[in-house]
């Protein structure tokens, strides 16, 4: 049987901190980050614009023993 993996995303009014503390007490361990942007669309003068707005901070984890 293998490790099971898990996703801990960090959001709005989290600290990265707050998030890997969490980890730890679950018994996981990260062992990859991903920031991945957010975007929004708008129309300026009748034109599609897509702008980041921000990003998302997700955190791969396997369990720990």
């Amino acid at each position: 049987m293998g490790k099971q993996k898990k996703r801990f995303i960090v959001e709005d009014g989290d600290s990265i901190d707050s998030v890997l503390d969490t980890m730890k007490e679950e018994g996981y361990m990260p062992i990859r980050r991903v920031e991945e942007p957010i975007f929004q669309e708008r129309v300026e003068n009748g034109e599609k614009k897509v702008e980041p707005i921000g990003s998302k901070i997700i955190f791969d984890a396997v369990k720990t023993n």
